[in-house]
Formats: structure tokens, sequence, C-alpha cells
């Protein structure tokens, strides 16, 4: 084998170790889906790199958003490392109804190789 193709090899290996550290992550407790209503949603640009992988899987997303609407705050709760850029740069777009006072929930995306394509 070449230094290239182990170099390779170990790279796969460490996005796959991420991946499965990532998505074993605990859930936050006493979290639950946001329940304001979303005014203007920005879908998630596929990365390059999971197409090519053919990276599937669940992106969770724990936001708080102001009483104007829009997301305050944007943390990553699990999913795989090479998607979770992707769901955290959508979700700091979109826009959420007016509300007395701050919220927090999760939002869940969804990554299929098979519908990006």
């Amino acid at each position: 084998m070449s230094f290239r193709t182990l170099n390779r090899a170990f790279a796969v290996g460490l996005l796959l170790l991420g991946g499965w550290i990532a998505t074993g992550a605990p859930p936050a407790r006493g979290q639950e889906a946001i329940s304001r209503k979303p005014k203007s949603k920005v879908a998630p640009v596929y990365p390059e790199l999971a197409k090519r992988m053919n990276i599937a899987g669940v992106v969770k997303v724990l936001i708080t958003v102001t009483p104007s609407g829009s997301v305050k705050d944007a943390k990553l709760v699990g999913g795989h490392p090479v998607l979770a850029n992707a769901a955290l740069d959508a979700v700091r777009k979109w826009r959420f109804e007016a509300a007395p006072e701050e919220s927090t929930g999760i939002v869940e995306f969804r990554f299929d190789p098979a519908e990006w394509k």
C-alpha cells in the first residue's frame, strides 16, 4: 500500500469514528422540538465530501430564538460531523414568528444522499 492510500484510509476511519461518537451523544435533557412556527427556512447545502462518501444521517441542533424571531444561538446536539456545519449554517438563517420571550428547542435535519443528487 502506498502512503497516500494509507493516509486516505486513516482519514475515512477518523470520519467514521467521529460520526459514531457524535450520533451516540446523549440528547439534551428537557429539550423538545421547537414549538414556534418558522416564517422562513433555509435548506442546508449537502457537503461535497458527504456526497462523495455517501454519508446519510440526522443532525440535531439545539436553537435559542429571540422574541423577535431570529436565531440567537445554535449548538450541535448530535449527528455526523461532516453534516453538522451544513445544518448549523442553515438553521442560523431561519426566522420564526415573534413571541413574548426567548424559546429553545431542537431542530432535526435529515440528510439522505439519494434525495440530494
